[in-house]
């Protein structure tokens, strides 16, 4: 495929690799927050390629994965009542709740439909219109504002029997609340590049400068990563700590003012649970007071914030980057992606479920 190829050119990869040897003279520890970039580096071995002295480790990435499950246990009671109609994406599907899944919610009868944008849950709502339609509303800023402009629409079309259970999270105040986390150990960030295409990356600078952390904004190619670990070390092995855009041919520093616009109108800034990671002041969008009428949680209750993850299952610990996913004892054995203990080992973004497909417990893992 043009303009992939190039970006995946094995003596390129091995330039890149030999030239953050050469700059590197002693141990640093990066961060990736992208599901999107965590497969890539898995996949095409680029932990490995790098010097013993740089370790990537992988955070909060995957935003099916840092859904509470106490959402899930909402999205779950929603679907089992009378003429409700659930919609949501795939990968949703098999995430855990405290004791069940939407897949198996469909199996016993609910209504839990698949849909590709939440426009498409539009379209449900008005050929169903005796029926209550619910978007299950996930993701980071990157799908703000399709989940914005349906919510829009619906206004507009005074569209009644729909509404939006949102778990939408922001992704620099998990930057932030990462860093401030006891015992942290991560010195620079690989931000994601499909994120900043609409948000741009302003918001990140005051984390670089306050917490003397170089963030380079990243794409999702072997190259553009070990482009964006370069850059990241070089601006350590310097004593720096500022914002650089790696992911130039798409991210602009100010980021798509539409886009912005409408998550603007539709959304407002909450407090929001992560799982894994607990409540994160301000990491959160929830509709905002002209819109709150399409909101699932004022026509069939709040969320209860309380439901944990099961104790046998550490996905937790990955998110947060303590652990890889092959140092869990449950991993590839009694954890798979047909029997998944936990979240990161279900979602197509989930850093245990990459492990699994690339690095089986008897194929090697990462460097710590």
């Amino acid at each position: 495929m043009k303009y992939r190829d190039e970006y995946r050119a094995p003596d390129a990869a091995r330039g890149y690799a030999d030239a953050i040897a050469r700059i590197t003279t002693r141990p640093w520890t990066l961060m990736e927050v992208c599901g999107g970039q965590t497969h890539a580096i898995v996949r095409f071995g680029i932990d490995q390629l790098l010097p013993e002295a740089i370790s990537l480790i992988h955070g909060p990435g995957c935003p099916v994965c840092v859904t509470p499950i106490a959402y899930i246990d909402k999205a779950l009671e929603i679907a089992a009542l009378p003429r409700v109609i659930l919609c949501t994406f795939g990968d949703m599907l098999r995430v855990p709740g405290t004791q069940s899944d939407l897949s198996a919610a469909r199996a016993r009868g609910a209504d839990v439909r698949v849909v590709y944008s939440p426009l498409e849950a539009l379209t449900v709502a008005r050929q169903n219109p005796r029926h209550e339609v619910v978007f299950f509303a996930v993701g980071f800023e990157t799908t703000a504002p399709a989940n914005a402009m349906a919510v829009y629409q619906a206004q507009r079309e005074g569209l009644g029997n729909f509404s939006v259970l949102v778990s939408q999270v922001l992704v620099p105040p998990a930057i932030r609340a990462l860093l401030e986390r006891p015992g942290n150990r991560v010195q620079g960030f690989l931000a994601a590049g499909h994120v900043c295409t609409i948000t741009g990356y302003e918001e990140y600078e005051p984390i670089a400068r306050e917490h003397g952390v170089p963030i380079v904004v990243t794409g999702f190619e072997p190259l553009d990563i070990l482009e964006g670990v370069y850059r990241c070390v070089r601006q350590l092995e310097q004593g720096e700590s500022c914002v650089e855009n790696q992911y130039s041919r798409a991210v602009r520093r100010p980021g798509n003012a539409m886009a912005q616009q409408v998550m603007q109108a539709v959304f407002q800034v909450v407090p929001r649970q992560w799982r894994g990671m607990g409540d994160i002041p301000d990491s959160g969008l929830g509709l905002s007071p002209a819109y709150r009428s399409y909101d699932a949680e004022t026509r069939f209750g709040a969320v209860n914030g309380e439901a944990e993850m099961r104790g046998d299952c550490l996905s937790g610990a990955v998110l947060r980057g303590e652990i890889r996913p092959d140092q869990c004892p449950a991993f590839g054995s009694r954890c798979t992606p047909e029997r998944p203990l936990g979240v990161t080992m279900v979602s197509e973004e989930g850093a245990c479920a990459a492990y699994y497909r690339y690095r089986r417990p008897t194929g090697g893992s990462a460097r710590e």
